[in-house]
């Protein structure tokens, strides 16, 4: 991997997503271009329905585009096969859905060790301590996802995208079952880790009192993406 400052860690060239419905073709995403290098925070916001998910599913490579080509770090997983693109995904990139996606079976601390398993990591555990602190979940850390509330398992759920291994990080509505002050230190620990660890942050939402914390902001409508100009985030 890369370990300048500067490269792209995703990048869309001439991607867009059309199907047939009901007998119509509908264009779901337009021809779009997207760059996020390390260290970069974005925001995408839009009305529901306007193209923000089938953007993300597309920029993770849980939906293939019907034209154009979409490479994270450097690697073009459009022409991966299933079980290559499988990989890139596993190591690289890491998904904050609003279902949480923990495994049932496992406890708190051991949805965070899944990872080191998996990727033949020796197990950080001062740094998986340090999560759990951070995100106010250390006192869960033996329970399971069934025991906890949504806000709960949206926490557990981002300390585990951030304890891996992934260079981009996929977020859809990350805050959306955290109270207003929860949400307000979620994503600020997502911009400093996107920052610190030189990872790269796409982050749909539709709470523009987040957008502070962003470097970049893409407002979606109808399937195109265009880049907000004048955005200023926070130091």
């Amino acid at each position: 991997m890369d370990d300048t400052k500067t490269h792209a860690i995703l990048e869309l060239s001439g991607v867009s997503r059309k199907f047939v419905q009901a007998g119509k073709a509908v264009v779901a995403l337009q021809k779009t271009d997207f760059t996020i290098k390390a260290g970069e925070f974005a925001a995408v916001i839009g009305p529901s329905g306007s193209g923000k998910s089938t953007f993300l599913t597309i920029a993770g490579g849980l939906q293939n585009p019907s034209s154009g080509s979409v490479s994270i770090d450097g690697v073009d997983i459009t022409r991966l096969s299933v079980k290559e693109l499988s990989k890139v995904r596993l190591a690289e990139v890491g998904f904050i859905l609003q279902a949480s996606n923990l495994v049932p079976y496992l406890t708190v601390e051991k949805q965070l060790k899944l990872i080191d398993k998996v990727t033949g990591r020796k197990e950080q555990t001062d740094a998986m301590n340090q999560l759990l602190k951070t995100l106010d979940v250390a006192s869960l850390r033996h329970k399971y996802p069934a025991d906890l509330s949504g806000g709960e398992r949206q926490r557990v759920a981002i300390a585990k995208v951030l304890y891996g291994t992934s260079s981009l990080i996929l977020a859809d509505e990350p805050t959306a079952s955290l109270d207003s002050s929860r949400a307000f230190e979620v994503v600020d620990l997502l911009a400093r880790e996107t920052r610190e660890r030189k990872k790269a942050t796409v982050m749909v939402t539709h709470d523009e009192r987040l957008l502070k914390y962003c470097d970049t902001v893409y407002e979606m409508s109808d399937g195109a993406l265009k880049k907000r100009r004048g955005h200023t985030r926070i130091a």
